[in-house]
């Protein structure tokens, strides 16, 4: 049984059967047949249904906004945020795949030579729940416009979500049958990386689960994208405006009630203006309301599980019985729903979980450094690298130590975000592939060198 549970209210929402074999087995079959006519298609005929999804996507996202909301407790304004940002990717390979997937000229001894993108086949996605149309979205949309079609295997607690998706594909005109959700639970992945009609895989998901999910794909020698966890680090330097970089700070946290890959985690501060930063982000946390993510006053709703709760939980206390510190929150809040107070542990050192391990909920780690050399060993001395940001008003040695940062995105005063026009994607545990920009369109195509020799062989 496959549910769905509102993580503020503890209410189960919605129960689905997982699918049989046969029915898998139906769907699968139904994309591959869809995808071959699709491949057939024009760049520029694709883009027709891909506007008109996000065209759906903005006329529905009120309604699918307050379905994510319920389904894993992300506040209202976020969740219908998230919604549009869906509609913004669709519309960016509408408009860009053309350019994207062009025949790129090589000059060589040839008549003609030249690099050609064709599409792979049928892709499956495997996608978490935190941010549970973006993700779909963020792979679906250069996957679908470079030909290929697309079974989404979503996360469990999301049932409600993934149909939507599929719902938004079928309406918008793509042909019946291109994306299809399967309702199928976690120990099935197995299975449909096994399957010969699967040409690869992208994740977005733990480093543990990419693990797992790259070692069944490469036994089948099969593509994967794999984005995956990260303990992003959030360095202040003593020239920042550290009234702008704590306001900054306390949304990179707790954006999506903290449940972000690409969550600022770690705030890596020089010594000498730590405590007034600290003051300065303890200020502005406490200024977000907790509570009921269908209200739109919220900035912060529920875990979207119980056990993700209990996981910071045990990370928190045992950080504290470390030395950490506890500035704002450090606890549960009481009651029904998963919810967990805003957090800032301030003398956090690199021995304790709060620095060495991804921490999934609204729990800041401060961390002192003594210069900027330290600030970037801190920052590096992780075994993720998803993204970063650098605060200081030195634009020219932010560039520098941006370089010098192990991460796939590095932002300097700014917030860490997915953009459509960029590529996504992190380093060592973090992941590797890329989604977004080009290079997100070309994963999940063949790269097809084409040479063109005379019609005739030259005299001898």
């Amino acid at each position: 049984m496959i549910a769905s549970i509102n993580p503020a209210s503890e209410e189960v929402l919605a129960e689905f059967d997982a699918w049989s074999d046969s029915q898998v087995d139906a769907a699968i079959d139904e994309v591959g047949s869809a995808q071959r006519a699709w491949r057939a298609m024009t760049v520029e005929q694709r883009a027709a249904p891909m506007r008109r999804a996000a065209e759906l996507l903005r006329e529905r996202a009120g309604r699918y906004g307050a379905l994510i909301t319920s389904e894993m407790g992300k506040p209202i304004i976020e969740a219908e945020a998230e919604v549009n940002k869906c509609a913004l990717a669709c519309e960016h390979y509408a408009d860009h795949a053309a350019e994207y997937l062009a025949d790129a000229p090589v000059a060589t001894e040839s008549l003609e030579s030249y690099v050609a993108y064709e599409p792979l086949g049928t892709i499956l996605a495997i996608m978490p729940w935190n941010f549970p149309f973006w993700q779909v979205f963020r792979a679906g949309a250069p996957t679908l416009m470079a030909g290929n079609g697309m079974v989404l295997k979503h996360a469990s607690n999301v049932p409600q979500s993934a149909l939507a998706c599929e719902e938004v594909i079928r309406d918008a005109g793509f042909p019946p049958g291109l994306l299809r959700t399967v309702l199928v639970e976690g120990s099935d992945t197995e299975r449909l990386i096994d399957d010969d009609r699967i040409a690869a895989v992208t994740l977005t998901g733990s480093s543990d689960v990419g693990a797992r999910i790259a070692s069944l794909a490469a036994a089948r020698l099969k593509k994967q994208v794999l984005e995956l966890g990260g303990s992003d680090p959030f360095i202040v330097l003593a020239d920042a405006d550290l009234d702008y970089a704590a306001r900054i700070a306390a949304r990179a946290r707790n954006q999506n009630n903290g449940q972000s890959c690409i969550a600022a985690k770690r705030f890596i501060v020089e010594e000498r203006v730590a405590d007034e930063f600290a003051q300065r982000f303890a200020d502005a946390v406490r200024a977000l309301h907790v509570g009921d993510p269908a209200s739109r006053d919220t900035n912060v709703g529920p875990l979207a599980r119980g056990d993700l709760r209990d996981t910071l939980e045990r990370q928190v206390d045992e950080s504290r019985s470390m030395g950490a510190e506890p500035v704002v929150g450090g606890e549960r809040v009481n009651g029904r729903g998963f919810f967990y107070a805003p957090t800032i542990l301030d003398g956090v050192t690199d021995a304790m979980p709060a620095f060495r391990e991804e921490t999934f909920g609204p729990v800041a780690a401060i961390i002192r450094a003594r210069d900027v050399e330290h600030a970037i060993s801190l920052a590096n001395d992780t075994e993720y690298g998803l993204g970063a940001a650098v605060w200081t008003r030195d634009l020219d040695a932010a560039k520098q130590i941006a370089r010098r940062i192990q991460a796939g995105s590095v932002f300097v005063n700014g917030l860490v975000a997915s953009d459509p026009r960029m590529p996504m994607g992190g380093v060592k545990r973090s992941g590797y592939g890329r989604e977004l920009g080009r290079h997100g369109i070309w994963e999940f195509t063949n790269i097809q060198t084409v040479r063109v020799g005379p019609a005739e062989a030259p005299a001898s």
